[in-house]
């Protein structure tokens, strides 16, 4: 399902047209028509939390990434030797590795 699909099914169960997605979530309207209209390519991390937010769904379930993109491996494994991680320097990788995901297409 992409991006637009789940935006759109998000909006029904709302029952929202855009400009209340737009005024709801705090991403200009103008995000919201070319979001639907030129597709997702180039949206910005921070609109999709914005939009992730106000549907209370992560962003993981928003962008539809949660598939097994990598045939039958699950985990995809980077290794940091030496290095120590705080908690919110894992959580804005993650954010990362799911920014990438989208830019993707996945």
């Amino acid at each position: 399902m992409t991006l637009q699909e789940k935006l759109n099914q998000l909006m029904e169960q709302r029952g929202i047209n855009r400009p209340e997605l737009a005024k709801g979530s705090g991403v200009p309207y103008t995000t919201i028509v070319a979001l639907f209209d030129k597709g997702a390519d180039n949206i910005k991390l921070s609109t999709l939390r914005k939009l992730s937010d106000f549907f209370g769904v992560t962003l993981d379930d928003l962008a539809g990434t949660k598939n097994n993109v990598y045939g039958e491996f699950e985990t995809i494994a980077a290794h940091h030797d030496g290095e120590e991680w705080t908690e919110e320097e894992l959580e804005e990788i993650e954010r990362f590795k799911e920014f990438v995901k989208l830019k993707r297409g996945q």
